[in-house]
């Protein structure tokens, strides 16, 4: 399977609210990622093509990770659809690697995920706790992981981290 990814483009849109919609199986996701969007709140959108369709998207959006002082800029992963057809096809791990890639040459440092904490850590995906962070929101402590694109890129940072405020609808 032959898969392109690639930008999202004007055109796409349609079909990315389409696999948020099904991969997630009802609007929410999809309707989050229309209010990112329109909020300019995007630093990387993705889609995973196949032939002519679009089966995958990924989004990444800005985090902040505060600890009371001062705050650090930082990536949210998420959310992350593959239509159920073409799920358990390394077409979630191709967005994942491409996009993770990008963002490393592009200069960024860390990108939180809220997750399967079976999937994320093969892309080095660790717990946060052991680092000092958490979530605003409280959720089950392994599903709340973090990636250094940079070594060492969380020596000195802890605190909480907060998502974009429409994260709180879904």
């Amino acid at each position: 399977m032959n898969t392109l990814i690639r930008p999202e483009t004007p055109q796409d849109l349609p079909a990315i609210f389409h696999v948020n919609q099904l991969a997630f199986g009802r609007d929410n996701e999809a309707r989050l990622v229309d209010g990112l969007r329109n909020s300019g709140a995007v630093i990387l959108s993705l889609v995973a093509q196949i032939h002519h369709d679009i089966v995958g998207h990924i989004l990444f959006t800005p985090v902040t990770l505060t600890d009371g002082e001062r705050p650090w800029s930082a990536l949210g992963l998420g959310p992350m659809a593959v239509l159920p057809a073409f799920q358990k096809q390394g077409v979630g791990s191709a967005l994942i690697r491409h996009a993770l890639e990008h963002l490393k040459e592009t200069g960024y440092e860390i990108v939180f995920v809220v997750g399967h904490p079976q999937y994320y850590p093969r892309f080095g995906f660790k717990p946060t706790k052991p680092f000092g962070i958490q979530w605003e929101v409280n959720v089950p402590e392994e599903v709340f992981m973090v990636l250094e694109l940079r070594k060492n890129a969380l020596a000195g940072k802890k605190g909480v981290v907060r998502y974009h405020p429409l994260f709180t609808g879904v």
